[in-house]
């Protein structure tokens, strides 16, 4: 059975749209992410977490329709791409995005809640395309 595909029109505001796109540009900008870490968020590596960060990107913007899978990897490439110093984004958040934590981090939660049905089957587990 295939997963149901949910244009992004369909679940969130153009500011989150936008959001969700700056987020996974910044893998390929001053974020840092190792093959295992990029594996645990359900892509096969770095390599692959660059490539899909870009095709997700595209289908954001784009409006076409995403796999239920596909919006719980883009959730948490945000997710960790902001918060994270280690591997993320982090503390130069606000440098590279322009975006304050405080304005993000609203935004992002208003995300989390709106995704929060569709991801579900994700939840506690590595969304594995």
């Amino acid at each position: 059975m295939s997963e149901p595909v949910v244009r992004p029109s369909e679940l969130l505001a153009e500011g989150e749209i936008r959001l969700l796109r700056r987020a996974l540009g910044e893998w390929g900008g001053p974020a840092r992410c190792s093959d295992q870490f990029a594996f645990g968020m359900g892509f096969a590596d770095a390599r692959d977490l660059l490539d899909q960060c870009h095709i997700l990107s595209s289908a954001l913007g784009n409006d076409d329709p995403i796999k239920p899978v596909d919006w719980a990897r883009t959730l948490l490439a945000a997710e960790i791409v902001f918060i994270s110093d280690l591997v993320g984004s982090g503390v130069e958040w606000q440098t590279t995005t322009g975006l304050s934590d405080e304005a993000t981090l609203s935004v992002l939660r208003a995300i989390q809640r709106k995704l929060a049905r569709t991801v579900s089957a994700y939840y506690g587990k590595r969304p594995a395309a």
